[in-house]
């Protein structure tokens, strides 16, 4: 059976390989985990799309109790709200004219938010909202240990002054995100990584409530470390992602005490075409997943997966046996969001990975959206 022909009610075994698998039940219990956790400390939630691309997810967010979502491109903002997701966090920097024009366009489709870390990128943003008269929330991105975008603390009131001296734009917080942080191994590590950040961006309020202005939110955190920001005082709003699926890479992180334990819910499905006496091969190379963050693990058997490349992974026998020719093998991605952006749709099934069946096919709204 090819890809195009599987349908919704078809066996998972009917499903052809590769393919992006989703687990719907162990999705929503993610995502309610999450929902409940916030909800439960008085936090907002604002979940980032980027991970999963898809307006049908964000919509089960959104039914969850989460205020909108975040994502990193303008074109994913654009897919995503065209998939009917209606509040939006561009939660990086836009300087080129052209594309603050299209934004300032969608602002006046949806609710909109952008992050700034410089005066040239706040006077351009101005000038385009004020020709298409548009109405846009900016949040003043701070640097708290990422090392890539952000000002420093001492620089936040300024710009928070020039953001709110335009018509059409609303200072509406600090942006303090730390994403070195999400992948630290150790429960000590990040709670250092995040006393840090916390510091400096208490440092970044105080900027601005000294200069006059109110901070009304300090936005952030991930997967990796959102029990951390809310326990801090500070955040009010958590941005994490990656918790929906759970992917190889977070679930390598000790797990903190107290903290909602996520499954996972996003698998490549691949299947043994060759079989040596040392060595298995499946069709899913990482054409198939991303390697960025490493390999993939071989979900609910004890093998190692190797590098075989662009189509192939080599199975090699750890404390299993090895699979036949032609049995299937579940693979959790090291990375799921470029894991993501390589597929064009998820079979999403119900019941389970072994008996379940498809529930649907989703296509990936956003996927490819790099502008």
């Amino acid at each position: 059976m090819t890809a195009e022909a599987i349908q919704v009610g078809d066996p998972v075994s009917a499903v052809a390989t590769p393919a992006l698998v989703l687990d719907l039940d162990a999705l929503e219990r993610n995502i309610q985990k999450m929902a409940d956790f916030a909800g439960n400390h008085g936090m907002r939630l604002r979940p980032h799309a980027k991970t999963h691309k898809s307006g049908h997810v964000a919509a089960l967010q959104r039914a969850a109790g989460a205020v909108g979502v975040c994502v990193q491109k303008l074109s994913e903002a654009e897919a995503l709200a065209a998939a009917g997701v209606d509040d939006i966090y561009i939660s990086n920097e836009i300087v080129d004219p052209r594309k603050l024009t299209r934004m300032a366009a969608l602002a006046q489709r949806v609710t909109l938010a952008i992050a700034v870390d410089s005066r040239l990128g706040i006077d351009r943003l101005a000038a385009a909202v004020r020709e298409a008269g548009a109405q846009l929330d900016v949040f003043v991105e701070i640097d708290v240990g990422q090392g890539r975008c952000g000002v420093a603390a001492t620089e936040a009131g300024a710009l928070a002054h020039l953001v709110a001296s335009h018509p059409g734009l609303r200072f509406a917080g600090l942006q303090a995100y730390h994403g070195k942080a999400q992948h630290l191994r150790s429960v000590a590590e990040r709670e250092v990584a995040i006393h840090h950040a916390v510091t400096v961006a208490r440092t970044a309020q105080a900027a601005v409530t000294a200069s006059g202005l109110n901070c009304p939110l300090v936005t952030g955190a991930g997967t990796g470390s959102f029990a951390l920001e809310t326990a801090s005082g500070l955040y009010g709003e958590l941005q994490a992602g990656s918790y929906v699926f759970m992917d190889r890479d977070y679930a390598d992180n000790e797990p903190q005490r107290g903290v909602p334990v996520f499954e996972h819910a996003l698998f490549v499905k691949s299947q043994v075409i060759s079989r040596g006496l040392s060595h298995a091969v499946v069709d899913a190379g990482h054409k198939a997943h991303a390697i960025d963050s490493g390999l993939p693990r071989v979900w609910g058997r004890d093998l190692e997966f190797a590098n075989g490349g662009d189509e192939h992974g080599i199975l090699r026998a750890r404390g299993d046996t090895l699979p036949e020719l032609g049995d299937t093998v579940w693979l959790v991605p090291g990375h799921c969001d470029p894991t993501v952006n390589l597929h064009d749709r998820y079979v999403v099934v119900r019941g389970g990975l072994e008996q379940g069946v498809v529930a649907h096919l989703w296509p990936v709204h956003a996927r490819g959206c790099l502008i």
